[in-house]
């Protein structure tokens, strides 16, 4: 039995090693590979090839924005600035603290008005119309959408997005001006107050002066009362502040009153804009 196991054995390794002369060679050892590359694939190149990596694809690029700067002429007489008081009714209720002092006190402001606003205050439209000695009423937009004509978020609004509706914006909110009995408008402020340049060009070439500020007065409604009221009662001779007429539940609005009697007092010449020379960059108004 012994010697029958031995020569069965004996068989099977001849065997084998004349299968192994038979088959092809082992494939070649791979060359030495770097061990950061041994961290992504423990595979030897040459059997499984590390496929190159992809590039992800180039995100759009925001586009560039501004917010003009606008000043009217100077009075140049001392104790008596000149300022120009814009008021953007974007949506909601009209804050009657302001209103009320503009009327009491004679103060003369531009009250930019969106197409949104006028529907839900015709009271408050009523009174502007019925003064047209103090209230200059001009183009806030139809639904209050930055007139930026590429997609992008601003304040966490979307951005009009095309030239297109950069147009609709514009033309609608002036439709809607002339509708409710508002002379056609001449000037053009988006919301945010933040363009691109060329969306900038194309309002211009609607025939639109877009209105820039130089004095941000109550931080869009958000500021509290006695900040605003400082930021107003600071303006100086030439500059055009910005406010909000349509937040009478926040308290900057308190502030905003306070100031226009602060600056009344001393001696301050309120204009709007359409009473007086101006300068706005950005070529927003050349």
């Amino acid at each position: 039995m012994n010697r029958i196991l031995l020569a069965s054995a004996f068989l099977l390794v001849n065997i084998s090693a004349a299968f192994a002369d038979e088959t092809p060679s082992a494939l070649p050892a791979p060359a030495a590979v770097s061990p950061v590359a041994a961290a992504v694939s423990p595979v030897p190149a040459a059997v499984s090839p590390v496929p190159a990596a992809v590039s992800p694809a180039p995100k759009a690029s925001a586009p560039k924005l501004v917010e003009p700067h606008l000043h009217i002429a100077r009075s140049n007489l001392v104790g008596h600035a000149r300022i120009a008081l814009t008021f953007d009714a974007c949506m909601g209720q009209a804050d009657e603290r302001i209103l009320s002092t503009l009327v009491r006190e004679r103060i003369p402001a531009t009250i930019f008005v969106t197409a949104r606003w006028l529907k839900r205050n015709p009271a408050a439209l009523a009174v502007f119309l019925q003064n047209p000695d103090l209230f200059e009423l001009e183009n806030h937009g139809q639904n209050h959408i930055p007139a930026v004509d590429t997609p992008t978020l601003i304040y966490g609004i979307a951005s009009a997005g095309s030239p297109q509706a950069v147009r609709q914006e514009v033309e609608g909110g002036a439709a809607a001006m002339v509708a409710a009995g508002i002379p056609a408008p001449h000037w053009f402020r988006g919301s945010t107050a933040k363009y691109d340049l060329s969306a900038i060009g194309e309002i211009r070439a609607m025939g639109y002066r877009i209105a820039g500020y130089s004095v941000n007065g109550d931080g869009g409604s958000l500021l509290g009362a006695v900040i605003t009221e400082k930021r107003i009662a600071s303006a100086k001779d030439g500059d055009v502040v910005i406010s909000h007429i349509n937040q009478p539940t926040h308290t900057a609005g308190e502030g905003v009153a306070k100031a226009l009697v602060d600056l009344k007092a001393k001696g301050t010449q309120f204009v709007r804009l359409q009473d007086v020379e101006d300068t706005g960059d950005d070529k927003t108004t050349e």
